[in-house]
């Protein structure tokens, strides 16, 4: 399947700043069952963009803009080419467990191991993994099945609960949050087993009828286990899913601090206010990649909107108008 998929992020300024810098990660991976074949980012104001891979494999986008401005908008737009992925079975043979502690011997998977900042073993943690029982037992694959059915019907999805920044426990405490908790819930109890286990930011795409409970018009997470002979794994805890053909993957790292869309600074004193738009659009055969794809209408106009620059504040009234309306107020 291939996807066209847009990407608008505005941050708007209470008062003008005078410099931003900017990092994102919106440029598809191509790897695995996927392969982004076109890419381009649009920065309003204009600026040049530079790019590099991180270390782990992540594009990554930065950019400064030093003049005065009031709000920066942001557009990513791609084109992917997605397949399903193996089909994975139920269980593991015997000695799975023997398996991926002989497989962790061969390679570095230490990163994906150790506690990372959002991924702590809170005391709030460990009693959820003792209330299930998340111990060694079965098979690996089996118990990874278990914990994305569990966490899926223990928790309600509720959008917005969370932030960007909040800790596991705000979840954990109410029993509420976003696909992002869910992945970090998951992360940590995983790698509580000894398997490894990363965060995956991406896009999923909305079919009617799927009964996804997270939102078509944002950014997904989902996790992905290292399994003998299976090796990458992707599990969808918000949505009870395995990741699939519909599941489109942005960038990969130890949890969300790793691969967030955005990351910036700006010099200026003001409050930001974000919007974020995202529509993935599926294509049964490849676009002609000599033209450019159709833009939907009612995309064109929200990027038209984003792009308005709003109008300045009126001036402050003068000390002499100030006293005279105060004096008419008061007759």
């Amino acid at each position: 399947m291939y996807y066209s998929i847009r990407h608008l992020t505005k941050f708007l300024y209470s008062n003008p700043i005078s410099e931003s810098v900017m990092e994102t990660r919106m440029h598809p991976r191509s790897d695995q069952n996927q392969h982004c074949l076109t890419f381009q980012l649009s920065v309003n104001p204009r600026c040049r963009a530079f790019s590099y891979r991180d270390h782990l494999g992540n594009h990554v986008h930065h950019f400064d803009i030093p003049g005065k401005h009031g709000q920066l908008v942001i557009v990513a737009e791609s084109l992917v080419d997605v397949d399903e992925p193996p089909v994975i079975p139920a269980f593991l043979a015997p000695g799975a467990w023997q398996e991926l502690d002989a497989l962790l011997q061969q390679g570095d998977y230490s990163e994906m191991l150790v506690e990372s900042p959002f991924t702590q073993r809170t005391p709030a943690l460990e009693a959820l993994a003792s209330q299930w029982n998340i111990v060694r037992r079965d098979d690996p694959l089996m118990l990874l099945h278990e914990l994305n059915q569990r966490i899926y019907s223990y928790f309600d999805y509720v959008p917005r609960y969370t932030t960007a920044d909040s800790p596991i426990d705000v979840a954990l405490e109410s029993r509420m949050g976003v696909c992002q908790d869910f992945a970090h819930i998951m992360l940590a109890l995983v790698r509580g087993l000894g398997i490894p286990c990363r965060y995956v930011s991406g896009y999923l795409h909305h079919n009617i009828g799927d009964h996804d409970r997270s939102e078509a018009s944002a950014t997904h997470a989902w996790v992905e286990a290292m399994l003998p002979h299976l090796g990458w794994v992707g599990f969808d805890p918000t949505n009870h899913l395995f990741a699939s053909g519909r599941h489109i993957r942005t960038a990969i790292g130890r949890d969300y601090a790793d691969v967030p869309p955005t990351r910036g600074i700006f010099r200026g004193a003001a409050n930001t206010d974000l919007t974020v738009a995202v529509q993935v659009k599926p294509y049964l055969q490849q676009p002609e990649m000599d033209q450019p794809l159709p833009v939907p209408e009612d995309w064109s106009v929200l990027v038209e909107k984003a792009q308005q620059v709003p109008p300045p504040p009126p001036p402050p009234p003068s000390a002499w108008l100030l006293a005279q309306q105060q004096q008419q107020q008061q007759q």
